[in-house]
């Protein structure tokens, strides 16, 4: 009977191992394309009043801001000051929610990276880390 419950466990081992090594090689595979894609990955907002453009990348780095002729008509150097920072701001989290969405296709389902990017929480991260090494406090 000792040899059935080994060759058991044996082959449930054996799944799970297959499973995670799946899970890996499709990660890894996707790498590249992933890498690929957030370098062309480009973001683009406009203002309300339709006279700044801002242009980020998928880190949220600023590319590019347009600014239409229009806007030197007003002399109010804060309001201007105020649109161009709302404008990146708003680029900025629409390219933080594509990179976000992108990089959760490639990972596992509830993986502690995937939740990190959805919620910025690293500490959440770091205790998933902890307790998977058997050092949680």
């Amino acid at each position: 009977m000792g040899d059935a419950v080994d060759r058991n466990a044996n082959h449930a081992l054996r799944q799970r191992f297959d499973e995670v090594y799946g899970q890996y090689q499709r990660l890894r595979s996707g790498l590249d394309e992933l890498r690929s894609t957030l370098d062309e990955l480009r973001v683009t907002e406009r203002s309300a009043d339709g006279r700044v453009t801002a242009t980020v990348g998928a880190r949220g780095e600023l590319i590019a801001v347009e600014l239409d002729p229009g806007i030197y008509q007003s002399r109010d150097a804060a309001a201007l000051s105020r649109t161009i920072t709302e404008t990146v701001r708003r680029a900025t989290a629409g390219a933080v929610a594509a990179t976000q969405d992108l990089v959760a296709g490639y990972l596992p389902a509830g993986a502690g990276p995937a939740e990190f990017l959805r919620t910025g929480d690293f500490g959440t991260l770091l205790a998933r880390a902890d307790a998977a090494l058997g050092g949680g406090r």
